[in-house]
């Protein structure tokens, strides 16, 4: 009975996550976004998401389970990254945070410049998104496909939110 129970579980846990197919939801975005810049709105979904989730006390889970970022790089990275470790100094504390304050700087930067207007904030939330994906592409390609992964500053501050809440 025990067994049974442990394999339906499982089962759950597995279908629970998207990671295998969300990374369509970034296409998606990016390409919507494109054609009309209100698109690009959604883009809060994605950086508010792991807060959330830590918040609720789900810690990282937004990052392991739903990430559309994250399955990018997981399912089209491996072809072409060199598979190299990165730099000791990027997993460092001191790293992580720096990233999360020029991150949040540079958006912040972005929208006072974007102004008022759905356009204007959604041009703004667009280039911070385009930003961070191509450095997370650097990353992969230079490094391990999920490299950014391991830096991503909402990720990041979903764990500092984690820790704290324990």
């Amino acid at each position: 009975m025990n067994t049974i129970s442990a394999k339906i579980n499982t089962k759950n846990k597995k279908s629970a996550s998207i990671m295998s197919w969300s990374w369509v939801f970034l296409i998606l975005f990016f390409l919507l976004s494109f054609i009309d810049i209100r698109f690009a709105l959604a883009g809060f979904i994605c950086m508010a998401s792991p807060i959330a989730f830590a918040v609720a006390g789900k810690g990282k889970r937004h990052c392991s389970h739903y990430c559309p970022r994250g399955s990018f790089f997981g399912k089209f990275l491996p072809f072409i990254s060199f598979k190299k470790s990165l730099p000791k100094f990027m997993n460092t504390k001191w790293f992580k945070t720096l990233l999360l304050i020029l991150m949040f700087t540079n958006f912040g930067v972005l929208l006072y410049q974007a102004g008022w207007g759905y356009e204007n904030i959604g041009s703004a939330v667009l280039k911070m998104m385009l930003r961070s994906f191509l450095v997370g592409l650097i990353f992969g390609i230079i490094s391990l496909p999920r490299s950014w992964c391991k830096v991503c500053p909402m990720g990041y501050a979903a764990g500092m939110i984690r820790d704290v809440k324990k």
